[in-house]
């Protein structure tokens, strides 16, 4: 279910996964695991040892064109919430979220929802790609996350 909201700089995506909240959560607040479900193939690596804890922490991420971000947590409440805004290296945040929210359904089943949020990016030069960053993009890495979070061996 991809859905935008309000107006074109908020999209989402969800579905619910057979998987427990406690388990998915592991694996989007650990940015060395994030690489493996990132359905916009842009995430390179993480330094392992970086798993979010609250908000205020940063953790650094590697993308695939080869440039570093500091993503700053600005939403978190274990298992259930974490939301963080990238910035390069010692700069300010541009003004574009990403937000997960996990909601148990029962002990195997959460509603993970995805979303983009870039109302507050002002500078012009980056809004073709925020523009790109669509519905499907989101729903691709639910989709991912749902095949490592329900597959035992990963």
């Amino acid at each position: 279910m991809t859905t935008p909201q309000g107006d074109s700089r908020i999209v989402s995506a969800g579905r619910v996964i057979a998987a427990g909240a406690d388990r998915i959560f592991e694996l989007i607040a650990d940015p060395a695991l994030q690489p493996r479900w990132d359905g916009n193939d842009n995430l390179a690596e993480a330094a392992a040892g970086q798993r979010v804890r609250a908000a205020g922490q940063v953790f650094v991420m590697a993308t695939t064109n080869n440039n570093v971000r500091e993503n700053h947590v600005v939403e978190f409440t274990e298992g259930r919430l974490i939301a963080w805004r990238p910035a390069e290296p010692g700069q300010a945040a541009p003004g574009h979220l990403w937000r997960w929210e996990l909601e148990p359904v029962d002990a195997t089943h959460t509603r993970v929802t995805h979303t983009y949020d870039w109302t507050e990016l002002t500078d012009e030069r980056r809004f073709p790609r925020a523009r790109a960053t669509t519905g499907e993009r989101l729903q691709a890495s639910v989709d991912r996350l749902a095949t490592v979070a329900e597959d035992p061996i990963r």
